[in-house]
């Protein structure tokens, strides 16, 4: 089965995970994927994730999520850039998530970064998704 928006499949299941109370939950392996939860581990909204291999060629990521007193940290994941309408950001346009308390995941030519890491790299991107 194809995904026409695999990254924002990935975002859906970490959403209806923490809305059912879950510990974790799995989705298809891709290098993207990775990149994205290891900014999201990096910022402290995922316990952690590791890559399972099913079978030869076939893998997937098990993401552990994170509550804080019986309430999930993630209290809010969107995508921005969606396959229909790509949404690019200078770095000097980008705005702030909830005043800094959340973050943006932008996708630079240095790699897959948080709003402040681009920031302090100068580089701007495309908009991967919000989280807060």
């Amino acid at each position: 089965m194809s995904l026409s928006d695999p990254l924002g499949d990935m975002l859906t299941r970490i959403r209806n995970a923490q809305r059912s109370r879950q510990t974790s939950c799995v989705s298809p392996a891709s290098k993207l994927r990775a990149n994205v939860l290891d900014v999201l581990k990096r910022e402290g909204f995922i316990r952690s994730f590791s890559a399972e291999e099913l079978r030869p060629g076939v893998a997937q990521l098990r993401i552990e999520l994170k509550y804080n007193d019986g309430e999930p940290v993630i209290k809010e994941i969107t995508r921005v850039s969606k396959p229909g309408r790509r949404v690019y950001s200078k770095i000097r346009e980008l705005p702030r998530v909830y005043a800094g308390l959340g973050i943006s995941i932008l996708s630079t030519p240095r790699g897959v970064m948080s709003d402040a890491e681009a920031r302090a790299a100068n580089v701007g991107g495309e908009v991967l998704c919000r989280v807060f």
